[in-house]
């Protein structure tokens, strides 16, 4: 299981710790001290569960699943701490899976492990990329927009697509822009698989184009690639394996 714990407290997170790392199936991949920032750590590392602050500066636990709810991210399992109750109405409103009262008893977290760990045995399997169809055109061009002009680019020169306010974005080697494709599966289905990886939700990368990979907190990394901003990339927890294939980590 792994838990991100937020908390605007240094001594907070440090017990919340302290009492997590008592279970042996728990992982703790970061810490964060403030909502903005746990935010930000949920998107790219894509945590099993939360252990969230209510109240913190800038972005309380209530306003870090609201924000995350709002860019339709996929929610871990959210549990909202601290030494008020009047917020666990609004808390399961949310559809957090539990709230505990600071300061945390033992036991009372054993519950809330126990039924995390129900929830994500019980959770659907992410089905594998459908296989791709016999006779399927591999497309070796994109279409890319830039400065008002549609410029045709060698798939071979795409190092890395993501998406931005809904529109699938593309850095090639020689320009940057927007593409037609809706969604980062589209385009990623149009590709050849042998080549562009999904390494997070939000990117698709080119294999060919990886300059280096970067240890990143626990049992986590990230990718950076060959463009002129050498973008640094986060590889999901679920893609860590693929990528640990493809360079024999």
């Amino acid at each position: 299981m792994s838990v991100i714990v937020a908390d605007d407290e240094q001594l907070a997170r440090e017990e919340f710790s302290y009492l997590l790392n008592n279970f042996g199936d728990v992982e703790i991949i970061a810490t964060a001290d403030n909502g903005l920032a746990a935010a930000d750590l949920i998107e790219k590392l894509e945590p099993d569960a939360v252990f969230l602050d209510v109240e913190m500066p800038g972005l309380d636990g209530l306003g870090v699943i609201r924000r995350l709810t709002e860019k339709q991210i996929p929610l871990p399992y959210f549990v909202l701490a601290t030494a008020y109750d009047q917020y666990a109405v609004e808390a399961f409103r949310l559809e957090a899976v539990d709230y505990l009262l600071k300061p945390v008893d033992t036991g009372r977290l054993a519950v809330t492990i126990d039924r995390i760990r129900r929830y994500i045995a019980e959770r659907p399997v992410e089905p594998e990329p459908a296989p791709r169809q016999p006779g399927s055109v591999v497309r070796t061009k994109v279409v890319v927009r830039s400065a008002g002009r549609n410029l045709v680019v060698d798939a071979n020169d795409l190092i890395y697509a993501t998406i931005e306010d809904g529109v699938v974005r593309v850095v090639a080697a020689n320009v940057e822009g927007a593409t037609n494709y809706r969604t980062i599966e589209e385009l990623q289905e149009s590709l050849d698989p042998e080549q562009f990886w999904r390494a997070h939700r939000s990117y698709l990368v080119n294999i060919n184009r990886i300059r280096e990979v970067i240890p990143w907190f626990k049992s986590s990394f990230q990718i950076r690639m060959d463009d002129r901003k050498q973008t640094e990339i986060p590889v999901s927890r679920v893609q860590t394996r693929r990528l640990r294939s493809l360079f024999k980590l």
